[in-house]
């Protein structure tokens, strides 16, 4: 991602989750915030970056826009995500965490939909500069109104490290937290995720509680069969965008890797297992595999 511009996977993250909220028959996640989130003519930005030949003549209707977000492949993995996440999310409230923080936020709208009953959460936003001021302008456009809990951290974690970001904040690292981090880590190398896995470790209360995304590395090969396609086809769609994917993990070492740096796997689960979990009859008709993982990790005493 170029450092003066928002990026443009994180919108089309946002507009997935609307059209899952407007489309879908049994919606996972409601979330009507996110598109109003995205600038008018994105949609026709990633239409003209990912085709050379886009005319005015292609631009897409509502309905046919629509339809091809839905047609991406990372669309049952938008979806799936963000359910287990907050799912995930209002259990450690349940339990007593009182502080979200979410890394990469993009444009994320669970600020703007925190349940009544968790209205004193403390949200902490992290997210690049330049994606995180085009979403604050466009929260003031709209007259989004936001509460005091929540806070925005405008950072480079390439550039500073996670602990310093947090002490610029009300955040209190003594107690448990809970962080997301989804639709990241394929987009860094090995290197920088574990040193941001370490960073979470270190700089959090034991029992905080960690959920990633992530990609099957074994795809990052010749993977062979149909599934093996559609990825390298997502693929070369985010390579269009300027944010390409660079790595991915092995969920058959993930547990030893996390417990390197100070972390507990709790839970490795692929977007197939998630989709029998959350709807067995798959009535909204999901593509899922198991090339997408999430994965849940706790801070080790």
């Amino acid at each position: 991602m170029e450092d003066t511009k928002a990026s443009i996977t994180a919108m089309a993250v946002a507009l997935m989750r609307s059209v899952h909220t407007r489309f879908d028959p049994l919606p996972m996640i409601n979330d009507p915030w996110s598109e109003k989130l995205v600038p008018d003519g994105v949609l026709e930005l990633m239409i003209a970056g990912a085709s050379s030949d886009a005319s005015a003549a292609d631009l897409p209707t509502q309905a046919s826009a629509d339809a091809a977000i839905r047609a991406h492949p990372a669309f049952p993995n938008v979806v799936l995500r963000a359910r287990y996440t907050e799912d995930a999310l209002h259990s450690a409230i349940r339990r007593g965490v009182n502080q979200y923080v979410i890394l990469g936020a993009g444009f994320d709208s669970y600020a703007l939909r925190v349940p009544s009953e968790y209205q004193d959460l403390q949200v902490f936003e992290i997210d690049h500069p330049a994606t995180q001021a085009l979403k604050q302008q466009r929260i003031a456009e709209c007259d989004m109104q936001l509460t005091n809990s929540v806070h925005f951290l405008a950072a480079d974690l390439a550039r500073e490290e996670l602990g310093d970001v947090l002490d610029r904040s009300a955040f209190d690292a003594s107690q448990p937290a809970f962080f997301s981090w989804l639709g990241v880590t394929m987009y860094l190398t090995r290197e920088a995720n574990m040193a941001t896995l370490a960073a979470v470790a270190d700089c959090s209360a034991p029992a905080s509680e960690i959920v990633f995304s992530y990609v099957d590395q074994s795809y990052f090969g010749q993977k062979s069969g149909a599934d093996g396609e559609i990825f390298a086809n997502l693929q070369q769609s985010v390579s269009s965008m300027g944010e390409p994917f660079l790595s991915g993990f092995d969920p058959q070492e993930l547990a030893g890797e996390l417990t390197q740096v100070g972390m507990l796997l709790q839970e490795d689960i692929d977007d197939s297992a998630l989709l029998q979990q959350y709807d067995p009859s798959n009535r909204n008709g999901f593509q899922a595999s198991d090339r997408s993982h999430i994965a849940r990790a706790e801070v080790k005493a």
